[in-house]
């Protein structure tokens, strides 16, 4: 079954219906951003996701020494990191007690095969959070390991983009928002279901 994870829930209500929907993982970011949250208030968040299903703390442009006292702070198990250098960066997260989604973005990444330790890879566009979708149907460019898709996705062409490019995971965002930053329910459930279903 695909792998799901819903990412800039800002708010009690959408992080209840994705826990109800069933998606895998939450996703709360901690960097700038119209979907920003203080760790303060992730840690609320996070105590409303039950056991088996992944809070994810997403960042961006922060140094490693903040990532792990935020993520602290939230009660972060895993961050999602979109400018990971190094494997020693990846080995820094580590040592802290953390699990790290590597996320890399099309325009800026030349092996999306790479592997610097990390515990999952994410594959986004090329500008991260902007909803934009990319190439994802020419798997010779593609990771040939697990990972997951992000970049674009939406109820109307997530069933299509998982069978074109064999991703094991899904990451939306924008897809499921009425307005940048706000979540709607029924595009929750329309994604949830649309990946769920027998031809997704």
């Amino acid at each position: 079954m695909t792998f799901i994870k819903m990412c800039g829930l800002r708010d009690e209500a959408t992080v209840d219906l994705a826990v109800r929907l069933g998606v895998d993982a939450v996703g709360l970011v901690l960097a700038r951003s119209p979907r920003q949250v203080t760790a303060e208030h992730a840690a609320r968040l996070r105590a409303r996701v039950p056991d088996g299903t992944l809070a994810v703390g997403v960042y961006v442009g922060i140094g490693l020494d903040e990532i792990v006292e935020t993520a602290r702070v939230a009660g972060l198990g895993t961050v999602q990191v979109h400018d990971l250098r190094s494997a020693a960066d990846v080995a820094m997260l580590h040592d802290a007690g953390l699990k790290v989604v590597r996320a890399l973005n099309t325009g800026s990444a030349t092996d999306l095969d790479s592997d610097l330790g990390e515990d999952l890879l994410l594959v986004d566009g090329a500008v991260a959070g902007a909803g934009v979708t990319w190439d994802w149907q020419d798997r010779s460019a593609l990771p040939t390991r697990r990972w997951v898709l992000a970049g674009g996705l939406t109820p109307a062409n997530v069933a299509r983009a998982v069978a074109s490019s064999g991703a094991w995971g899904v990451d939306v965002s924008s897809g499921i928002e009425s307005s940048r930053g706000v979540k709607d329910p029924a595009l929750m459930t329309a994604f949830a279901e649309a990946v769920r279903s027998p031809q997704g």
